[in-house]
């Protein structure tokens, strides 16, 4: 084993983001990323004793360069004798039909297909190949929308049964890694566009940040990214202790105590309605927090809307969150 090959089997054992004897689903695009990880997971999988599979999602917006890559990841697989499943999604015909984004439509359709897959064919995890490149971008993309600061903390290593073993990778390690294997990989061309916010930020702002501040960004966003899940854990234990403390804080039949709401601070009562909005599947933004507050200091009897369909209403000792969807 080389040594890009022992750090990732050391991020798997310390990470415990696989167990001995299971199935992984390792979702391979045809670019440098999957294919490295790939790599890497064949390499280990004696040592761990797991299974191996691989996941394909031809999205068909690139005409015969999607077709491509899914034939150029299917004859791989075949050469490594492993299973391949791919699916193709009208992705443009589903975003038009949902009144999403073409990314958001394509990241539901992908996770769709995976987990699908891992229930047939009795996969416990699914792997993808972010690295610290994806990471930074993440957080930027993060800052740049406006999340909240636990948010902030990125991409996750281990999120249910999502597992990201290469975070820890830097762009520069994978490539040298395929190089060196003498692994061939797919150039989605879509990437070199800045059409996409995520592009964007990867192909323009990145650079000139790092241009300017030379080898700081990624570990400076690491930091972030790994002080900001320590809040996000804290607070999550936090909330969970404070609403057994004070049961009107819990959402209970679509109701809030208000006097155990006012004796919070701001931040607390924010984080209370977050949870509650949470719930609820109510889209949750600053401006609906704020006036959630403001609705605290004024009287009984008074309503605010949270969102165009949720109507909350100060009665009696209690904030009462009631659905309407009569609301167009």
């Amino acid at each position: 084993m080389n040594a890009l090959e022992k750090k990732f089997l050391e991020q798997l054992r310390t990470r415990r983001l696989v167990e001995e004897g299971e199935r992984v689903l390792v979702a391979v695009s045809g670019g440098q990323d999957s294919m490295a990880m790939l790599s890497l997971f064949c390499a280990v999988r004696p040592l761990l004793r797991i299974g191996v599979a691989v996941a394909h999602c031809n999205f068909q917006l690139r005409g015969v360069e999607s077709d491509a890559d899914e034939s150029f990841v299917r004859d791989h697989c075949r050469s490594l004798g492993l299973e391949c499943f791919v699916e193709r999604f009208d992705t443009l015909c589903f975003a038009r039909e949902w009144k999403r984004s073409v990314e958001e439509t394509a990241r539901i359709l992908r996770y769709t297909f995976f987990e699908d897959v891992m229930q047939e064919q009795g996969c416990t995890k699914i792997a993808t190949g972010h690295h610290v490149n994806d990471n930074a971008e993440t957080i930027l993309f993060n800052l740049f929308r406006g999340v909240s600061l636990p948010k902030l903390r990125g991409i996750r290593a281990l999120n249910g049964k999502i597992i990201r073993p290469m975070l820890l990778f830097h762009k520069a390690d994978i490539a040298a890694y395929l190089h060196e294997k003498g692994i061939s990989s797919r150039t989605d061309t879509s990437n070199c566009a800045n059409d996409y916010d995520r592009n964007f930020i990867r192909n323009r702002v990145i650079p000139l940040i790092e241009e300017r501040f030379a080898h700081k960004l990624m570990p400076s966003l690491g930091r972030l990214s790994e002080q900001a899940g320590e809040l996000e854990e804290f607070l999550e234990l936090y909330f969970e202790n404070l609403c057994e403390r004070e049961p009107g804080l819990a959402l209970t039949d679509g109701k809030l105590d208000v006097r155990a709401l006012q004796r919070l601070t701001v931040f607390e009562q924010k984080e209370v309605f977050k949870r509650a909005l949470r719930d609820i599947g109510v889209p949750v933004d600053a401006q609906t927090l704020q006036k959630l507050v403001d609705l605290l200091a004024t009287r009984q009897g008074k309503m605010v809307m949270a969102g165009r369909q949720l109507r909350v209403l100060w009665k009696g000792l209690t904030l009462c969150f009631l659905r309407d969807t009569l609301i167009p």
